[in-house]
């Protein structure tokens, strides 16, 4: 823990003094710069990464750059290096937090309310869409019967077909005569459309103040307040601003002090530790141990502010897909239809006379058009977690393949040899059979 602390005082001390001569000063200097350049431009990214998400390389390039250009920049001023510092502290302090935290929360709420309202759309438009599909469903299966029985007239054939050529046709419609019943359709499916319409339009804006310029706005803040922290410290004619940190400055002129017999304040004592603290000091004083604690109120009150916007969208996701599910399972409504016609000896239709003929037919309607169910979505399924999972699918299986080709193409390889090998075997073992032969021969 003391090399740690020993090691921190030296690259604090590195970096917010003077630039030193010599090469090695230098190098260490520009790999702490680099270093705390790339943590303050993590913050800027983020807030161009929000207006360029459709551009990701262009975000990730002026990234970089400005990570370059800020590196140089905190190498070669000492002013510069000092406000990056203040920014970075300015992020844990009551007003930076605040912001970020507010920012952050934005950021992940309007998620949430985002997807209540397209969920909350889907329904509104499974509504409209279902209005219209069964507005006239049950009255086509009637036009459908009044067709065939068209179908089955013409069976019986044209009795002057020498003389006249016959041409027919049906054009069947049907219109809900019902005019208050007409006016409340047309009036519900206007709501339902202008509350889809108002939907949409919320959820056009909403991404774009949210998701783009809560960030930046956030970031903008914690910059402009710590250019005010600095303009009022830095003030001359602001002597009496209020300062609890010693400096290493202030410890040498109590010391200068010290020398010429004059009044001193160090060492602090116990109560003065409480309230004024040495920079820089990795020892936390009681009051700033109660200053962290405190410090996680605020961020455990956001946590709360989005769990209960997480809720209410996955309430509704849930209810939509319970009612997605119960929908599903409504069995068809079974409708029966007895058609009643006269036939006579040829088995042909005549209007009048003749034997009657009963024909029971039945069709199946659905209460709810499938196409016109909705569907609802939450942000943790999302797209780019299923893409994850089916590439890893696709890789094991590409994979498992190649191992399989290749266990055939050791088989085969094996083969192989073993072709090659068995005319030799076999040459060697004809040879072998004639040398036993001939020693057989020899000993008779």
């Amino acid at each position: 823990m003391s090399v740690f602390a020993s090691l921190s005082q030296h690259v604090w001390k590195l970096f917010v003094s003077e630039r030193k001569s010599g090469w090695k000063n230098v190098v260490q200097l520009f790999a702490v710069c680099c270093t705390v350049s790339l943590i303050a431009s993590l913050f800027l990214f983020l807030g161009l990464y929000s207006f360029l998400t459709n551009y990701p390389m262009v975000a990730f390039v002026s990234w970089a750059f400005v990570w370059f250009g800020l590196s140089i920049w905190l190498c070669l001023s000492k002013h510069m290096r000092c406000f990056s510092t203040l920014f970075l502290l300015s992020c844990g302090l009551r007003e930076g937090r605040n912001a970020l935290i507010t920012a952050g929360t934005g950021v992940l709420v309007s998620g949430n309310i985002q997807n209540i309202f397209h969920n909350l759309k889907q329904l509104a438009d499974s509504i409209s869409c279902n209005l219209k599909a069964q507005k006239f469903t049950f009255l086509n299966q009637y036009i459908d019967a009044i067709r065939w029985i068209l179908r089955h007239s013409k069976l019986s054939g044209n009795l002057f077909e020498g003389v006249v050529s016959l041409h027919d046709g049906l054009n069947v419609s049907c219109s809900i005569s019902d005019d208050s019943l007409k006016q409340k359709l047309n009036n519900t499916k206007l709501q339902i459309q202008n509350v889809a319409n108002s939907i949409t339009s919320i959820l056009v804006v909403q991404p774009y103040v949210s998701k783009r310029l809560l960030p930046l706005i956030g970031i903008l803040l914690v910059l402009w307040g710590t250019h005010l922290f600095i303009r009022k410290f830095l003030d001359t004619h602001n002597t009496k601003f209020k300062n609890t940190y010693i400096t290493d400055s202030f410890i040498k002129f109590d010391e200068q002090q010290r020398q010429q017999q004059k009044p001193c304040v160090l060492p602090l004592s116990k109560k003065e530790m409480k309230k004024y603290v040495v920079v820089p000091s990795f020892c936390q004083t009681p009051k700033e141990r109660k200053s962290i604690r405190r410090f996680f109120l605020p961020v455990l009150a956001n946590l709360c502010i989005w769990a209960l916007f997480a809720g209410i969208d996955y309430l509704i996701y849930w209810l939509i897909f319970s009612v997605n599910k119960h929908l599903q399972d409504i069995p068809e409504l079974e409708v029966h239809l007895n058609l009643f016609y006269h036939k006579n000896k040829d088995r042909n239709i005549i209007f009048n006379g003749g034997e009657v003929v009963q024909n029971n037919n039945s069709f199946k309607i659905q209460l709810f058009e499938p196409s016109c169910i909705p569907k609802s979505e939450i942000p943790l399924s999302t797209t780019a977690e299923m893409k994850r999972i089916q590439y890893l699918h696709a890789k094991l299986l590409r994979k498992r393949s190649k191992l399989l080709q290749g266990k055939g193409k050791r088989k085969w390889r094996s083969c192989a040899r073993f072709h090659f090998w068995f005319p030799i075997f076999q040459a060697m073992r004809t040879v072998w059979k004639k040398q036993k032969d001939t020693g057989k021969e020899n000993n008779v």
